[in-house]
């Protein structure tokens, strides 16, 4: 067994998980869409085949002024029960076990029935709430036990409370949202007092052989948080209570410190956990960025935590506990946690997905059906699309040709993967490169298609996935040795000097000015960077940011007059530009570009003549596609399909590169 302490039983009291993988909750948006129930028992039914240990559904309300949004999912009555029981039917049915979290919004609720502790409106949401009175308390406190009575009747296995993320239950238990001076607010036995009381309603209502879990917030990473000690005072409450389990909660959604996104290094948050395991005796289970069963494998190990936390690594394969099991690692679809189809979909109102894996939530819509008829297939181009494309089609049973002018495959996902933050894109090409080998994909690297390839290939289907080239634009002087443009500078073929200016602040952009900053990755540079106390001294666990200089003067520019930065994913983008201003990136919009010369680039701002004196002028400024074969190949008479960026190349988007490319080796 190559993962021993992953693929052991753990005993919870009331269940006993054949593994230690928990599926975190994660909202998918089928939750209030139409059928969706019968999707979600799709969608969590393969992930039970793919031998989770316990899944975690998306957060359910226990009444309707705990919606996220309106007509948000919740369970309050029996017509209810009946539709999740087509869910845990489908777990059951396949073997697996699933617990229900139950979750109420609080102030962070998207509707004007909001309620809080106290009247304090959060800075990311509309509206402001209502304080709940001590009737009302009481009655969200009933609303609690009764939804996990309707929960154990719909046949969960348990339910898990959301006492973290900064939810009402959070709200109540620190001091930056709980101003009360009743029975309900004041010192830390007061603020915990309602998680209490829910936690003993709830075991009263469903017995001792039901699982409770707990979702603690161990680190609030926000102004007035929690002292470390009154987060062991709550966890030991919360035990006493009638808990059977606690999951980490790390951060709120208004902290501004990134604890789930690409930049945050795997693992990065276990110490938390294992610090908790010396103040508690039932299990913990440790969250955040935990990607590959070796990262989960030496979490417990090292005896940090009784199970691992993954919801995104199994929207992008979810059959990776399987695969692990069975010694296959190298076929794991890695998580590379750029939000993209997951939670900036959530945060937009849309279906969740995944960017490596476009049938997550999609599952009957994109099931794999062998071919009828075998075809001989070519592919021109591997990257993202390409390889997606050739993988379907080789895994249906057709006979796939792929040509790639590089040395290897990956396409852009080679430039990014240079990036900071975004090593992981590397696990991508990585799998890829296994799914042709398992499929039988023949590849031919450093290999430009050719008309003569097209004519005598005899191929019934040709794949034009060429990808795209930067865009050159026309500003006068773009032959000076000066101009650099973003690919060269991502292999490494040509590096800038220390003043550079960056034309183009779409995601290239930012990654290039990323790339230049230099910083590490490492978890010491993490925490520093964010403020993140390691010693827990500070409530909570902010410290002052500690940055590192960076020895470029960068500036970006950009022609228009929107906020910089607003193409970039909802759920990240602030990210990248905080760490931009944290390093002292110049930023500039409203830019007509006059030329470039000895001096650096001379522009109009504003209307206003500027210069930017400069080492190197590094262009991003977008890309056209590189579709020059689908003219010859359709004149050759060829069936031809056109995917990525080949088809449209804008903004590289990888999310619907990977999706077109699989709809294609699906159709042909």
């Amino acid at each position: 067994m190559p993962y021993p302490h992953l693929f052991s039983p753990l005993n919870l009291g009331p269940i006993t998980v054949p593994n230690r993988i928990l599926m975190g909750s994660m909202h998918t948006g089928l939750e209030e869409a139409r059928g969706g129930f019968t999707r979600l028992a799709s969608f969590y039914r393969t992930r039970a085949n793919g031998e989770v240990g316990l899944i975690v559904t998306g957060g359910i309300s226990p009444n309707r002024r705990g919606w996220l949004a309106p007509f948000g999912a919740k369970l309050t009555g029996s017509s209810e029960v009946r539709k999740h029981r087509i869910i845990t039917d489908a777990v059951h049915g396949s073997g697996g076990r699933i617990a229900m979290q139950i979750l109420h919004a609080g102030r962070y609720g998207y509707h004007p029935f909001v309620v809080a502790p106290s009247r304090l409106k959060s800075p990311i949401s509309l509206f402001k709430p209502f304080t709940l009175s001590q009737r009302g308390i009481r009655s969200t406190i009933a609303d609690f036990a009764h939804t996990a009575a309707l929960a154990q009747e719909a046949g969960y296995d348990g339910i898990e409370v959301m006492g973290s993320e900064g939810y009402l239950i959070n709200q109540f238990t620190v001091p930056r949202t709980n101003k009360r001076a009743d029975e309900w607010g004041g010192d830390i036995h007061g603020r915990i007092r309602f998680p209490i009381e829910i936690i003993k309603a709830i075991r009263q209502k469903v017995g001792a052989d039901f699982l409770i879990i707990y979702r603690l917030s161990m680190l609030d990473l926000v102004e007035e948080g929690n002292s470390w000690d009154e987060v062991v005072i709550q966890a030991r409450a919360v035990q006493a209570a009638g808990v059977n389990v606690i999951n980490t909660g790390i951060g709120w959604h208004e902290a501004r410190v990134p604890t789930i996104a690409s930049v945050v290094p795997r693992g990065a948050y276990s110490w938390v956990t294992a610090r908790m395991k010396k103040e508690i005796d039932i299990p913990l289970i440790a969250v955040n960025r935990i990607n590959t069963p070796e990262v989960a494998e030496d979490i417990l190990a090292n005896g940090e935590a009784d199970m691992v936390s993954m919801a995104r690594p199994l929207l992008a394969d979810p059959n990776l506990p399987q695969k692990a099991r069975m010694g296959k690692s190298t076929s794991i679809n890695t998580c590379i946690a750029c939000n993209q189809a997951c939670l900036d979909h959530i945060f937009e109102r849309k279906e969740a997905s995944c960017l490596v894996n476009p049938a997550a939530c999609r599952e009957e819509e994109f099931a794999i059906e062998p071919t009828i008829v075998r075809k001989k297939i070519l592919v021109v181009g591997a990257g993202p699309a390409g390889c997606a494309a050739a993988v379907t089609a080789a895994e249906r049973g057709h006979e796939v040709h792929m040509y790639e002018r590089a040395e290897s495959i990956g396409g852009q996902f080679n430039l990014a993967m240079r990036v900071p933050g975004k090593a992981d894109y590397a696990e991508t090409i990585r799998y890829y490169q296994q799914r042709m080998e398992e499929t039988g994909v023949i590849l031919h690297l450093s290999t430009s298609v050719s008309i003569d390839i097209l004519q005598k290939g005899q191929w019934q289907e040709v794949i034009i996935a060429a990808g795209v080239r930067p865009r050159q634009p026309q500003i006068p002087g773009m032959d000076h040795p000066k101009v650099l443009y973003y690919d060269e500078v991502l292999r490494g073929d040509r590096m800038p000097g220390n003043q550079v200016v960056i034309i183009g602040a779409g995601g290239i952009g930012v990654d290039m000015a990323t790339f230049l900053i230099g910083q590490s990755n490492g978890q010491d540079h993490y925490l520093d960077e964010w403020g993140v106390d390691a010693s827990v001294a500070n409530r909570g666990g902010l410290q002052r940011p500690i940055i590192v200089p960076s020895k470029r003067q960068i500036s970006i520019c950009f022609r228009s007059a929107g906020k910089f930065g607003a193409s970039l994913g909802k759920t990240t983008g602030w990210v990248h530009r905080m760490h931009l201003k944290k390093h002292g990136v110049e930023t500039c919009g409203q830019v007509r570009y006059i030329r470039i010369d000895d001096e650096g680039l001379h522009t109009e701002v504003k209307g206003q003549p500027r210069l930017f004196p400069a080492d190197h002028i590094v262009i991003c400024a977008g890309q056209v596609e590189q579709n020059e074969w689908v003219e010859i190949a359709r004149e050759a008479g060829l069936n031809v399909h056109v995917v990525g960026g080949a088809r449209i190349a804008g903004e590289l988007d990888a999310k619907r590169a990977i999706e077109e490319g699989t709809r294609v080796g699906m159709a042909v």
